[in-house]
């Protein structure tokens, strides 16, 4: 298990190092630069200086090797369209928290009341629960949540500013800080808990379904075994790997923040900015972002693959059958 995971893990580093050399090119491609858009009112000798500062002016390939021994050491540039021109790694670090707090509270809601509703729904096969959770999970997928948010908006109104320390319920560990709990947070975790929910529950009544038909659950029924324990010990575990297959690659979605929803409802997240830095061409900054997403979808497949294995123990993972 061990030399499996140590080997992953020298493979996230060169997906890391692919990826990073494929969005570096294709953004250097794309005509002009983040100083060139719209009407700035550089002159040319401003321009060139400010090529110059941010090393802008040398081949694509020395720009490249230079960023990658500058993130190895953990320094990712500053970014060109923020004020103040901020590290990355600061800034990064100063918005995710607010994006990482509704990714979190969206996956506990969605994750535990869909796997209940999908367990419910498949212990009434066909029956009045499992038809509404159909439905809901059905509308769930196919409205777009930045419809659900206007909904939201107009029936509970809309929300005024963000982070009022007289909303907050739980404040920040740290001063200045984003607050554990608050308000501000119900109607975003709401809005984005819809199509994840929708889908864990989906997926929960497929996989619990499947399983209740099997042979082996009719012969523990047959044993005398209580519901109760055959749904922990045998329906549960067998149905885990599917929907694990399925639902855990759903997190880092719901970690790194939604465009429409930090929009609408004014969340000053990570989401927002992945956007904006793209059409300001802020390079060190998309390049920070999508470097951050890519280790955050490896960790997640390799967390995935360890999980087989304490679900379902004949599972071996790296390990070839003998001749």
């Amino acid at each position: 298990m061990l030399g499996y995971i140590l080997r992953r893990l020298l493979s996230l580093c060169f997906v890391l190092l692919v990826v990073s050399a494929l969005v570096f090119v294709l953004m250097n491609l794309v005509p002009g630069g983040p100083f060139t858009l719209a009407d700035r009112g550089y002159s040319g000798a401003a321009l060139e200086n400010l090529e110059r500062k941010y090393g802008l002016d040398k081949p694509i390939h020395e720009r490249y090797i230079n960023y990658l021994t500058s993130a190895l050491q953990l320094d990712f540039g500053n970014s060109f369209s923020v004020a103040g021109n901020p590290p990355v790694s600061e800034l990064i670090a100063r918005i995710w928290p607010v994006t990482f707090q509704l990714g979190l509270y969206t996956i506990l809601l969605s994750f535990g009341l869909g796997i209940t509703l999908g367990i419910i729904a498949a212990y009434h096969h066909n029956g009045l629960v499992d038809n509404i959770v159909t439905f809901v999970a059905t509308a769930g997928i196919a409205v777009p949540n930045f419809i659900i948010a206007t909904w939201f908006l107009l029936i509970f109104g809309f929300q005024n500013g963000w982070g009022v320390e007289s909303k907050w319920i739980i404040g920040p560990i740290v001063p200045g800080g984003a607050a554990i709990l608050s308000w501000d947070y119900f109607l975003p975790v709401l809005t984005y808990a819809l199509a994840p929910l929708a889908l864990v529950s989906r997926y929960t009544r497929s996989s619990f379904s499947d399983v209740l038909s099997a042979d082996f659950i009719r012969t523990a029924r047959a044993k005398g075994l209580s519901e109760r324990f055959i749904t922990l010990n045998h329906v549960f575990r067998n149905a885990l790997i599917p929907m694990i297959t399925v639902l855990l690659p759903q997190i880092p979605n719901l970690l790194t923040g939604s465009l429409f929803i930090e929009v609408v409802y004014g969340v000053p997240g990570l989401g927002k900015f992945f956007v904006t830095s793209i059409f300001n061409r802020d390079y060190p900054m998309i390049m920070g972002l999508v470097l951050l997403i890519a280790l955050l979808w490896g960790l997640t497949y390799l967390i995935t693959d360890i999980l087989y294995t304490v679900i379902d123990p004949r599972i071996r993972l790296g390990e070839t059958k003998g001749a």
